[in-house]
């Protein structure tokens, strides 16, 4: 998928864990694991502001565009 999420980056950068996170932005451990594994399908708007209320960080430093023939490299 030609979108990335880096909230674990994030998470390492800001010394936050999972447990933390999911309890500032009021998700469930599952669902954030889901989203942090990349297998989330979506993400709601709300969801990602307070992801980046709680990481103090930009959308951009969560999500990421990657083309598809770069993510094949890899």
């Amino acid at each position: 998928m030609p979108i990335v999420v880096n909230v674990d980056v994030m998470m390492a950068r800001r010394k936050m864990s999972l447990t933390e996170l999911a309890a500032k932005v009021d998700i469930t451990m599952a669902n954030l694991s889901i989203l942090k594994t990349g297998k989330a399908k979506a993400v709601r708007f709300s969801t990602l502001e307070a992801i980046c209320e709680a990481l103090d960080c930009q959308p951009g430093d969560v999500l990421e565009y990657v083309p598809d023939s770069e993510n094949a490299a890899s």
